[in-house]
């Protein structure tokens, strides 16, 4: 259970998901597999508590599927990230989506672990992906998490409809 609670993203939230998106993410933009993404004029969800975001969630829809674009825990190990989650498969269920994916990059093991243990499989690695996200936002750094290359983008998906 989040320590918060989790609801949409409304119009009058734009103003504090672009900051924090900016101050999270190091741009108003973010990219994954050569396509860039304004989160902040996304949809998605927020987790607060007593009026303070604790997460956020953005995402985007297409080919039935929906895709996490962003997915922030401003609070560690409360259960924010998995409500967030939880509420994005709920939404890709109600739109009618198969499945929920998202990218994220070879350095980022807590990600990966993370959406592992809530249902996601690895579906795809794009060496060297990096390279080219670079060329649309230069922001992406060299190094990441534990000293790792920034180098490779890797899929996970979760399906939540019946495969035919």
């Amino acid at each position: 259970m989040a320590e918060g609670s989790v609801r949409p993203i409304e119009e009058a939230d734009r103003i504090v998901v672009a900051r924090l998106v900016l101050e999270l993410w190091g741009a108003h933009t973010a990219v994954a597999h050569g396509e860039v993404f304004f989160p902040a004029s996304l949809p998605g969800f927020l987790v607060e508590k007593q009026g303070h975001v604790l997460g956020l969630l953005t995402y985007a829809v297409a080919n039935h599927q929906l895709e996490i674009v962003t997915i922030d825990a401003l609070r560690r190990g409360r259960g924010v990230g998995t409500a967030l989650v939880d509420a994005a498969v709920r939404q890709a269920r109600t739109l009618g989506c198969t499945r929920v994916r998202l990218t994220t990059t070879n350095d980022n093991l807590d990600a990966i672990r993370f959406y592992q243990r809530r249902g996601f499989k690895l579906a795809a690695l794009r060496p060297d992906a990096v390279r080219e996200a670079r060329k649309l936002k230069p922001e992406i750094p060299a190094v990441g998490d534990f000293g790792i290359p920034i180098t490779d983008e890797v899929d996970l998906e979760r399906w939540v409809a019946p495969r035919q």
